[in-house]
């Protein structure tokens, strides 16, 4: 892999190309903390979920997940806003615990050294959203950044990743997504934006290729030893 360029994000938007970045799973290793807040969660909130179940709904929309988990409208009602809550309690406890996925900061640098816009896509709430930022300690690479404040539904929603293509200011066609859920990968896929699939959160190759992942890598690091022959190297040109 070469050196990083010494440059900027172009202003010129007609000259911008963008990295939309999942980051639960993708650049921090916290999909395992969100299951164990939700198992607990689900429990105290007196209708205990399989810890499996719910690990194969992480990624999604919140109100998809509720719907995913439980039986039905009724035990939505009855049980989805003190899980919710107690989930977000539980996990803002542990939060200790989360740790930076190898390489993820030698990425964002490398994306925003070569000039590449680099967009967190997440629908993670603005409290989680600023502590995942303050772990990643790398702003001075992130050009823009969502949360869930920004939209009504998300993933697999393509809501967040056409709000993240706006923040970059460029169209679908200059963007690459990373996420490690087969639901970043619908949801780009709705945005019309290609997603490189990684295995770092859980889900294997094949269902990411089956989701619509246009290459798979084990993590981030495997992508940024990989960077130049990955479609974004492609796309950068």
């Amino acid at each position: 892999m070469s050196e990083p360029a010494d440059t900027t994000v172009p202003e010129n938007p007609d000259d911008r190309i963008a990295v939309l970045f999942d980051i639960d799973g993708t650049l921090v290793d916290s999909n395992y903390l969100h299951v164990d807040a939700w198992d607990r969660a689900f429990a105290d909130a007196g209708r205990p979920v399989d810890a499996w179940r719910i690990h194969r709904s992480i990624g999604k929309d919140g109100g998809e997940l509720l719907e995913s988990l439980l039986d039905g409208s009724d035990e939505v009602e009855q049980y989805g806003e003190r899980a919710s809550e107690l989930h977000s309690e539980y996990y803002l406890q542990n939060t200790s615990r989360l740790r930076v996925i190898g390489g993820a900061r030698e990425l964002l640098a490398e994306l925003a050294g070569r000039g590449i816009a680099v967009v967190l896509a997440t629908s993670a709430p603005e409290n989680e959203l600023e502590i995942l930022r303050e772990l990643l300690d790398v702003d001075d690479a992130i050009f823009a950044a969502t949360s869930s404040g920004d939209v009504e539904t998300a993933k697999p929603e393509p809501d967040i990743v056409e709000v993240a293509l706006d923040r970059a200011g460029v169209p679908a066609t200059r963007a690459v997504m990373v996420g490690d859920a087969v639901w970043d990968i619908e949801a780009a896929a709705r945005a019309g934006v290609e997603c490189i699939g990684v295995r770092s959160g859980g889900f294997g190759e094949q269902e990411l290729r089956d989701a619509g992942a246009v290459a798979v890598y084990g993590d981030v690091a495997e992508l940024l030893a990989n960077l130049d022959d990955s479609p974004i190297g492609k796309l950068a040109g």
